[in-house]
């Protein structure tokens, strides 16, 4: 099976989502994975499967990201190096 995140082009290169959830982990002061997963209220095998780029970093998840870690959306998306522009960005 291929994987999942197949990147289309050199941009998107800089896709991390490592990065994000480590950030999370220090800003929440959180020891590991599972603490994080318990913070967003999700399982951990969630977790997992986004560091190891099995599942990708949704919307709702970045929104969850959100309301837990007070950070916006732009911060977060900039973490894993999501560097796609917005609708009304030209």
């Amino acid at each position: 099976m291929t994987n999942l995140l197949k990147l289309k082009s050199n941009e998107d290169f800089d896709y991390d989502p490592n990065t994000l959830l480590d950030c999370l982990l220090n800003k929440l002061h959180l020891k590991n994975d599972a603490a994080l997963s318990r913070a967003l209220k999700i399982g951990p095998p969630v977790i997992s499967k986004i560091r190891n780029r099995h599942l990708p970093v949704g919307a709702s998840m970045l929104i969850r990201m959100q309301e837990v870690s007070d950070m916006n959306i732009k911060e977060l998306r900039a973490l894993m190096g999501d560097k796609r522009p917005k609708f009304n960005e030209k």
